[in-house]
């Protein structure tokens, strides 16, 4: 291992600093960065009430998903004595050490936010009320409410020799209680779970909106549960198992295997357990070895366990307290062509921007192929969806006319896998042919491609994404949606799905550029191709918008282009482990996370090739990938060229610009990994307020030359 280096003082030679540990920030302490950069939007008086309500939401119910995932592999490293380094330079007990060190500040910040958020609320008109505020007409509603929607629901576990300690499912909530039996002074300690299917909050009944929360409701009429006992002692209890699940490289069916890795996933072991601080030490020590659980896996909250439930509290009865609702646009360029969107692409390529554009414009695409009697067949990726998905349905309707539809269903889409094989089910009985991806790769590329007989050629027709075929999702997840007719896309499309269906290995790729063979290669080498150009003395650029980096090769080739003058700027919303400002290390890297009512998704990779950024003649791309080791060796992913000329402007100068100019909800970070919010002046400039107001250039059609242009933007110096 290198020596340290610190990474803040008068830096060393380059070559000291390539060669420590420290060159990157830890991936797992850089997610609770992002997670709590989402925090702070809920401390941010800019934004209506609720929704920040609903960022505080947004934080923990993320915080509960990275310990079932991220923080159940370090323990499993921990059990199994793995010792194997982070990039970083941290074992497995190291890190979990500062994951939850980091996550209890997190935690704290969290409750109080709620606390002051409960204020605010209840000084707008939307109280969480206590108890001891209910009259007497409250508690009668109360009570025929717990009697028929509550009662009939719960069942009170007795714990003692005859009933053993029962299994608590994921996300298991619940009150330990100890009873005291009245004729006796008998005791007995008792469960009561609250299961997820109640609701939190109950909206009680009067003009004025007030709610108040299950456990209260269970608490005041708990002697429907236990007649004869007095309660001596109670707590809230709350826990999180290990939810990942991991692939036998041997199943011989996929489907099987996943039915049965989802029981295993509700069965898997306690990551962590959150108490009140109203829970006596004794209910937490038998919970510990009833569990068997490691003690550092225990959280003591003063405050509302399960704050993610406080998305229950987004009341539609109080909309000036939310963003005002936002109508994306439909591209003017399909309506032209008399809806056409076939028309439409063989015009010219098309984007959207998703959400300021309509997904609508997707599933038009399908649907349009599913009822044309010219298409012959489609073929598809499919990573996730949303309940009853008008994709999926397109698709089967495709299937059940007759056209040859593919349909590669992704099963191992983390928390989507059982809604994936439903689908699946469905499809095949439609008569579609389904894939279920590979052993050892997930198919993350999001592809659609139509075949179409025109005349006595066939065409094809194509759609990529850099996110899902979700249309919940696409209202909120900034995204694009690339629609093209170009012939050499089409050829290399074709060889994808070969190499998803018949495992062919795609050989003569002319412009799709593909994960796990080439994605990391022809990154580096557009990279090293900038260092070329700085050290002829011209123009060299890199910009990047990214979900996440993470890769250490990627990194350290950035590293090397800022050391050979390259000018490189990051949008990166979540994880970054690159450190960006460094003397001789990373001084011409800048870097900034967008967090705000949209959640950036897209993927863009723009080089400026031998000219400042922006040009014409720049190398843009969109992509399904982040820059991590996962995108790069274990998944299926495309990095598709924006050659058209209005598609390239809009995605270089517009959209990435305008990601690049934001102040209003921008993050910087700083060399030692921490981030600081970018000020925005006066005026700031808001990316999402720009798009929302300004339509795309690409889906103008004839109106790009009739109506005001879009105004340029500048890019900051």
């Amino acid at each position: 291992m290198a020596s340290s280096v610190d990474m803040a003082s008068e830096s060393p030679e380059p070559e000291i600093l390539m060669e420590s540990k420290e060159r990157f920030i830890n991936r797992e302490l850089s997610w609770l960065s992002f997670n709590d950069r989402v925090l702070q939007e809920g401390a941010n008086t800019a934004h209506p009430l609720l929704e920040r309500l609903r960022f505080l939401s947004i934080s923990a119910a993320n915080l509960d998903e990275f310990y079932m995932v991220r923080v159940a592999g370090l323990w499993g490293q921990i059990r199994a004595h793995v010792k194997t380094l982070s990039d970083d330079g941290l074992t497995p007990i190291q890190q979990l050490e500062k994951v939850d060190q980091k996550a209890k500040t997190l935690i704290k910040e969290q409750q109080v936010q709620w606390k002051n958020l409960l204020v605010e609320l209840r000084n707008a008109g939307v109280s969480v009320i206590t108890p001891d505020e209910l009259n007497k007409e409250d508690l009668q509603w109360l009570k025929g409410h717990f009697e028929t929607q509550i009662y009939p629901i719960l069942t009170p576990m007795a714990l003692d020799p005859a009933h053993p300690f029962p299994f608590i499912q994921n996300l298991g909530f619940g009150m330990f209680l100890e009873l005291v039996r009245k004729n006796d002074e008998r005791k007995l300690k008792a469960l009561l779970l609250l299961p997820q299917t109640l609701d939190r909050f109950t909206r009680l009944p009067g003009e004025e909106v007030r709610y108040i929360s299950v456990e209260n409701i269970v608490t005041l009429f708990l002697g429907h549960f236990f007649p004869g006992y007095t309660v001596a002692g109670q707590g809230l209890f709350r826990l999180v198992r290990d939810s990942d699940i991991e692939v036998e490289e041997e199943a011989e069916d996929l489907v099987r295997l996943f039915e049965t890795a989802l029981k295993r996933r509700r069965r898997g072991s306690v990551i962590r357990l959150k108490v009140d601080v109203e829970m006596p030490q004794s209910f937490i020590d038998f919970l510990v070895a009833e569990l068997d659980l490691d003690r550092r896996a225990i959280v003591v909250v003063d405050g509302l366990l399960g704050l993610s439930d406080t998305a229950n509290l987004i009341t539609d009865e109080r909309p000036d307290l939310c963003f005002t609702p936002h109508t994306p646009r439909y591209p003017e360029r399909v309506r032209q062509t008399g809806g056409d969107i076939f028309a439409a692409i063989s015009n010219k390529d098309i984007i959207v921007h998703h959400p300021y554009e309509s997904f609508d414009a997707v599933v038009h695409f399908i649907r349009q192929a599913a009822a044309d009697p010219d298409v012959i067949a489609i073929k598809h990726t499919l990573y996730r969806t949303s309940t009853n998905s008008p994709v999926v349905s397109a698709l089967i309707e495709a299937a059940e006319t007759g056209k040859s539809v593919t349909v590669l269903i992704e099963l191992k889409a983390r928390f989507d896998e059982a809604a994936n094989i439903k689908w699946a089910r469905d499809l095949e009985r439609a008569g579609a042919q389904v894939i279920y991806g590979f052993i050892d790769l997930k198919t993350h590329s999001k592809v659609s491609a139509v075949v179409r007989r025109e005349g006595k050629a066939l065409k094809t027709y194509m759609h990529f994404g850099t996110g899902n075929y979700h249309p919940v999702n696409a209202l909120v997840y900034s995204d694009l949606s690339l629609f093209t007719a170009d012939a050499q896309l089409a050829k290399d499309v074709s060889l994808m799905f070969n190499y998803i269906t018949g495992y062919a290995k795609p050989k003569g790729l002319t412009k799709l550029v593909l994960s796990p063979y080439s994605l990391r290669d022809s990154l580096i080498e557009m990279i090293e191709d900038e260092i070329e150009f700085a050290k002829q003395g011209k123009p060299a650029s890199v910009w990047a918008k990214l979900n996440s980096l993470v890769d250490p090769k990627i990194i350290d080739t950035l590293y090397k282009a800022s050391n050979a003058g390259v000018e490189i700027r990051l949008v990166i919303r979540g994880i970054c482990c690159l450190r960006p400002g460094i003397k001789g290390l990373s001084e011409n890297i800048y870097v900034t996370s967008i967090v705000g009512r949209f959640l950036e998704h897209s993927r863009i990779v723009c080089f400026g090739a031998g000219r400042k950024l922006p040009s014409p003649e720049a190398k843009v791309f969109i992509s399904s990938a982040d820059w991590m080791q996962r995108n790069f060796d274990r998944r299926v992913e495309t990095l598709v060229p924006v050659t058209n000329t209005t598609v390239h402007l809009q995605v270089l100068d517009q959209i990435m610009v305008a990601c690049l100019k934001d102040t209003a909800q921008s993050w910087r970070l700083t060399k030692n990994g921490d981030y600081q919010r970018v000020e925005g002046g006066k005026k700031p400039f808001s990316a999402h307020n720009y798009f929302m107001t300004n339509p795309s250039l690409s889906g103008r059609g004839k109106a790009l030359r009739v109506k005001e242009p879009v105004p340029k933007l500048v890019p900051p110096s």
